[in-house]
């Protein structure tokens, strides 16, 4: 769904929850929705679709919360998911979590200052042959070494 410049938050998310509210479970549909078309879901949302499913804004936030596919910040322009499962701990992931920290100079779940680059940890990218895997956005990098990283820290950038 396109809004227009002019739609305000509280529209466009009432408008989110219409087309999803008779879905069961209908707060997981919306969210999601609400992070593929704004990228996030901005803490001012919560009392809308509290409002608009008859919960209480304790319980949305609970659920925005307790996944962590929800954000509730705006993300940089390039996502970097490090895998974190035991496969890729086995060949050495925490090193390349270890160095992208640094490198990136944030934690997991976070953004650098200039908005290039959010840092995220992943429990799998289905790639566990090939690990430690590494996604920039869509891409997927298997047998990624520091100097690899760094490779691929520097493009994200």
């Amino acid at each position: 769904m396109t809004s227009s410049p002019t739609q305000s938050l509280e529209d466009r998310v009432r408008s989110i929850a219409a087309r999803h509210r008779d879905e069961r479970g209908a707060l997981m549909p919306i969210l999601h929705a609400v992070m593929e078309e704004m990228g996030h879901v901005d803490p001012a949302v919560i009392p809308v679709l509290a409002d608009e499913l008859n919960l209480s804004r304790a319980d949305v936030y609970g659920v925005i919360t307790f996944y962590h596919d929800f954000r509730q910040t705006p993300p940089g322009r390039r996502t970097v998911r490090i895998c974190r499962a035991e496969a890729c701990q086995a060949v050495g992931a925490a090193e390349l979590v270890d160095r992208a920290k640094s490198r990136l100079g944030v934690g997991f779940g976070e953004t650098t200052a200039d908005g290039a680059v959010t840092l995220e940890q992943v429990f799998c990218l289905g790639n566990c042959a090939t690990g430690p895997s590494v996604q920039v956005d869509d891409r997927l990098y298997g047998r990624v070494s520091a100097e690899k990283l760094d490779g691929i820290l520097e493009v994200s950038a």
